[in-house]
């Protein structure tokens, strides 16, 4: 993919411009880019090529951070409680 069309918007790159950007701003700025990114775009191949541009020179950026853990699996849910949770089994 490239990159003009995994960042459209430009959102990515210039967050890595921002002088002391911090991890909530760089979430932020993760949804919103999230969000404009045009339907039919696959998000990994996207994350994968704007980690492959921007993270090679700022591994240790909060971007970069963030992009990566973009790529990672959700956490599988888990019992959330309630009284089902509380009750015995029989």
């Amino acid at each position: 993919m490239r990159l003009e069309e995994a960042d459209p918007k430009g959102l990515v790159r210039e967050s890595y411009r921002i002088d002391g950007i911090s991890m909530g701003e760089c979430r932020s700025i993760f949804v919103d880019w999230a969000l404009s990114l045009p339907q039919g775009r696959e998000v990994p191949d996207a994350l994968r090529a704007l980690i492959a541009h921007y993270g090679a020179d700022a591994p240790y950026h909060p971007m970069t951070e963030t992009l990566t853990a973009g790529l990672a699996a959700p956490p599988v849910p888990g019992r959330r409680g309630g009284r089902l949770g509380r009750q015995r089994a029989v």
